[in-house]
């Protein structure tokens, strides 16, 4: 499991980091309400812990922003504010679930699991993915464009979903070596371009808008053109 921890209390981060990763998962850390935006924005993770009072941006708006943007990654707030008021401003404000310090780390295990868990749920129980007037069809493997069908190999297929998971998102060369090729390292080949190139031309070709986009210096976006 991969997590974004963004907290800039010193001590509470190299807790969490180091448990966190004791425990065999994936950790990055931001000590910067910014910097935190940014990776939350840029990379994929399977649960954000979040701290309310932070430089830069605070905790609320990184996770409206981050919401905004369709990015539904389950989000524990984590904070010295544990009135009743600010635990509903947390969880109106988008967060999935609310800790407030000093914490125990069992149980924050325990509400991450609790998350990932519901995350899983909802992601199994989608059968159809839709990106503007393009169509996936998970349990048939069918991919139609304005109603008209769309042939895809395997791959393209695997590809096209990860990208419309994460539609309106950047998705950049590393997640889509981890999470579509399973390569936890970089081949150094254009392996990527490729398929890119022969997907954008099936779901792109012959249609008004595009929809799957380069960005430059950053990786691929899958999005309408407004």
């Amino acid at each position: 499991m991969r997590v974004l921890v963004i907290e800039d209390d010193q001590d509470v981060a190299s807790y969490l980091v180091k448990g966190l990763r004791e425990s065999d998962f994936v950790v990055d850390h931001a000590a910067d309400g910014k910097d935190g935006l940014m990776m939350a924005a840029s990379e994929s993770y399977d649960v954000m812990i979040i701290d309310r009072m932070l430089p830069g941006m605070d905790g609320l708006n990184i996770i409206k922003t981050v919401r905004a943007t369709g990015n539904q990654t389950p989000i524990l707030i984590l904070s010295a504010l544990g009135d009743v008021d600010a635990r509903v401003e947390g969880l109106r404000g988008g967060g999935d679930d609310y800790l407030t310090k000093p914490f125990s780390y069992t149980e924050l295990l325990a509400r991450m699991d609790a998350l990932a868990r519901r995350s899983k749920q909802t992601s199994e129980a989608e059968t159809v993915l839709n990106v503007a007037d393009l169509e996936m069809d998970l349990l048939a493997r069918t991919v139609k464009r304005s109603g008209q069908n769309i042939d895809v190999q395997p791959r393209e297929f695997r590809l096209l979903e990860y990208l419309m998971r994460h539609a309106d998102q950047v998705v950049t060369r590393t997640m889509l070596l981890e999470k579509v090729w399973d390569y936890h390292f970089d081949p150094q080949t254009n392996v990527i371009d490729v398929h890119i190139s022969r997907l954008r031309s099936k779901i792109d070709k012959g249609f008004d808008k595009p929809l799957l986009h380069t960005v430059r210096g950053a990786g691929y976006m899958l999005r309408e053109e407004t």
